[in-house]
């Protein structure tokens, strides 16, 4: 067995991430300046990140450890409550700096992707899963649609409201279940009072939300 990993060593080098990403951006972050601001050699980050961008990732996201999401009781209370973790993850300052320049890393590297796909997507579509099955035990959905599938259905418009079409977060959450809900299920979708889309920011033209 290996030596037990410090929880102080991993909570250094996530908030030094965070940190340098807000004072230099995700271009100029390394992994060199990470090791000195949290006071580590980098042979500690490496143990436990094989890249930058798994660490950055681990920062500005979600680290490899992630609970499923809470379970409401109904299958629109808990998309709902997913779609907000998510909206949540992508919306914190750090998330902001990152997020665009580590898809254009992770999109010209295949291994880099494949990489992520395990640290990361897969822990995602766990959560996932387990959601459906739940639906599928109160009756809501037979048979638990592809998971890959309601991945794509809710982190791909978060993603393009936010990123793409700049769009403020509020809301965002009581709008889009719904419609996913609804998707799954085949009925029209009821957005609940007041859920209307969110508004655009006006005259927003970077990644900062």
């Amino acid at each position: 067995m290996g030596r037990p990993r410090d929880g102080r060593v991993d909570e250094a080098i996530l908030d030094a991430t965070r940190k340098l990403l807000a004072g230099s951006g995700y271009a100029g972050l390394t992994v060199d300046a990470v090791a000195e601001l949290a006071g580590i050699g980098k042979a500690a980050i490496y143990r436990r990140y094989a890249t930058k961008q798994e660490m950055v990732f681990a920062a500005a996201v979600h680290g490899r450890s992630l609970a499923p999401p809470p379970d409401t009781g109904d299958l629109l209370g808990d998309l709902t409550a997913l779609v907000e973790e998510i909206v949540g993850r992508l919306t914190s300052p750090a998330a902001g700096a990152a997020v665009l320049g580590l898809l254009a890393d992770v999109g010209s590297s295949a291994a880099l992707a494949d990489r992520f796909h395990e640290a990361f997507v897969v822990r995602e579509q766990a959560g996932i899963a387990a959601l459906l099955d739940r639906a599928v035990a109160r009756g809501e959905l037979a048979p638990a649609p592809d998971v890959g599938l309601v991945h794509a259905l809710v982190t791909g418009p978060v993603f393009a409201m936010l990123y793409l079409q700049r769009r403020a977060p509020d809301g965002l959450a009581r709008w889009l279940a719904p419609i996913v809900a609804a998707a799954l299920t085949g009925t029209a979708p009821e957005p609940p009072p007041g859920a209307a889309a969110p508004a655009l920011y006006p005259g927003r033209t970077g990644p900062d939300l």
